[in-house]
């Protein structure tokens, strides 16, 4: 008779605040044979934190192509794996689609817990309506960029991005160009953390705050959509 195959479980972390990390997560983190983390060295402080001792692997950017195939034959021959990322859910401009989809397609079950997001969190405390958006993950850095924005000028649903406090101040400055000053945008940074915090406004008056003080952290820009 031929083994069983295993299980892949999906499981969201906290985008910094601990209290947010399921019941259901951390006892799936728990029971399975493997975790894949995004970097261990940041996964074994959540673990530490719920007293979870199952063995971790790296999977990430760099080396999800050549690892792919053993992590499907693990699953194959009856392990249940858990995959994370740094924080939030596994996929969402993290490491994953490309396991999943493997997995998948070898006729494994995938198991999605629901979890910490910084795109939904975002998008909910904005103010902006919600009731049709688009994530658009982060910009290219170079080549498309404008591209993009030119899309996002014309877009009628309301825009989620991700953006880092390095670049923030020329992305904004850029969607001006684009977009116009009287745009209505919101600025999240540091989610579910001690300095959270939402600038909203239009494009010029963010731009303003943006010219006047250093924002840290990461940030999720959400921009509304062309009336």
């Amino acid at each position: 008779m031929d083994k069983q195959s295993g299980t892949l479980f999906i499981v969201p972390t906290p985008i910094g605040n601990l209290e947010d990390m399921t019941f259901r997560a951390i006892r799936v983190l728990t029971e399975v044979d493997l975790v894949l983390a995004e970097d261990t060295r940041t996964s074994k402080k959540l673990f530490i934190h719920f007293k979870i001792n199952t063995p971790l692997q790296s999977y990430h950017l760099h080396n999800e192509h050549d690892k792919v195939k053993y992590f499907c034959s693990l699953l194959l021959n009856g392990q249940n794996i858990a995959l994370i990322s740094d924080a939030g859910t596994p996929g969402i401009s993290d490491p994953g689609f490309l396991l999943i989809r493997e997995v998948i397609s070898a006729g494994i079950r995938v198991e999605s817990l629901p979890g910490a997001s910084a795109v939904i969190t975002a998008i909910v405390g904005s103010g902006l309506p919600m009731e049709k958006f688009v994530f658009e993950g982060f910009l290219p850095p170079k080549k498309g960029r404008q591209t993009r924005f030119i899309a996002l000028a014309k877009e009628t649903r309301t825009v989620v991005l991700y953006e880092s406090p390095h670049r923030i101040l020329k992305t904004v400055t850029q969607l001006k160009e684009h977009l116009g000053g009287e745009r209505k945008i919101v600025i999240a940074r540091e989610l579910s953390k001690l300095y959270e915090e939402y600038i909203r406004g239009s494009i010029d008056e963010c731009i303003d705050v943006l010219t006047t003080r250093k924002i840290k952290g990461e940030i999720v820009l959400i921009i509304s959509a062309e009336k």
